[in-house]
């Protein structure tokens, strides 16, 4: 019999049906990651199942329903333990899943913990403050430019021009405007005005390894600000390029996977780096849970490009969790 892998998810369409905006729903999948995961689990040989949400989850485990493993990409609604809200249902119904557990989503997803964590970790990261109210912004004694985002959203949400903060002067203008927006606080960095990149891990334990790197570039903006509108917009906006010159592809490999340890992430995530004035890569931050378009999400671009297909690529992310997991494959 095939094993049955349920599908976790949030769909933009859901969202946006219910009256939130194109920002507000930018994290969430379309229908076509959806079905592109769908088809590609399934030729992998397991029987699939959508289930949905989080509140959608919740449902089907109170009236019964379970399944093998779940393959879970379900971002959440709700604070910054949102991505946490899958992963915390499944464990209590000891239900193996994929990518991270409920611990490591929390703490990846507020980028002030996770800047202090590889801080901790000796992987270097960019000086930064967090502002909670605007009368924080008189405590910080950072060097200016900053560059100002909310401290826990994804896909470039809340970053555009007016992120990079080159006075202080514009300082309080910018934090007002993003404190009302998002209600929340604001991590404030000293800005890195270097070479951007995103790197792929896979595995888990001492086998998690770099399967390759990508550089960003923003070729309309001197700066490289890669916001919400160049992230929605990256065919038209961004190139993104295979990295492979040896010294610095080691040097951001080796602090990828050491930033992957430091925050006990799983089966796959990716993380991104800056490089500072000198040259040297900075973390930013990772994402315990890519995005999977087969074509529009980084994971998938930098697994193209080190020529692994889509389908590896999917029977990675199950085969790493299935080993750690202990449950053999049929």
């Amino acid at each position: 019999m095939k094993k049955v892998v349920g599908l976790t998810y949030d769909l933009r369409k859901d969202y946006l049906a219910e009256g939130f905006t194109e920002e507000q729903a930018g994290e969430f999948d379309s229908e076509e990651t959806i079905n592109c995961l769908q088809q590609t689990i399934e030729k992998l040989g397991y029987k699939t199942e959508r289930i949905g949400n989080a509140k959608a989850l919740c449902g089907q485990l109170a009236a019964g329903r379970r399944w093998d493993m779940v393959f879970n990409i379900a971002e959440g609604f709700g604070g910054r333990n949102r991505e946490s809200q899958v992963p915390c249902m499944l464990e209590l119904y000891e239900i193996p899943y994929t990518f991270s557990d409920p611990l490591s989503c929390a703490i990846t997803l507020d980028k002030a913990l996770a800047k202090k964590i590889v801080q901790s970790a000796g992987i270097p990261t960019s000086n930064f403050f967090v502002i909670e109210k605007i009368q924080d912004i008189k405590k910080t004694d950072l060097q200016f430019p900053l560059f100002i985002k909310p401290i826990a959203e994804g896909t470039g949400k809340g970053v555009d021009a007016d992120s990079l903060v080159e006075k202080p002067e514009n300082l309080k203008k910018t934090c007002k405007y993003l404190l009302e927006k998002f209600k929340q606080p604001l991590l404030a960095e000293e800005f890195l005005s270097g070479r951007e990149f995103t790197v792929a891990v896979l595995g888990n334990a001492s086998n998690a390894k770099t399967l390759g790197i990508m550089e960003i570039e923003i070729p309309g903006d001197p700066k490289g600000i890669y916001s919400f509108t160049a992230k929605e917009k990256c065919e038209q906006l961004v190139n993104y390029k295979p990295y492979r010159d040896k010294a610095l592809y080691d040097r951001l490999s080796k602090l990828a996977v050491e930033s992957y340890h430091a925050l006990q992430c799983r089966d796959a995530a990716r993380v991104d780096f800056r490089c500072d004035k000198n040259g040297e890569p900075n973390f930013l931050e990772i994402n315990p849970l890519p995005g999977l378009h087969p074509t529009h999400s980084d994971l998938p671009m930098i697994a193209a490009q080190e020529g692994m297909s889509y389908q590896d690529l999917i029977k990675s992310i199950i085969d790493n969790a299935l080993a750690r997991t202990k449950r053999p494959v049929d």
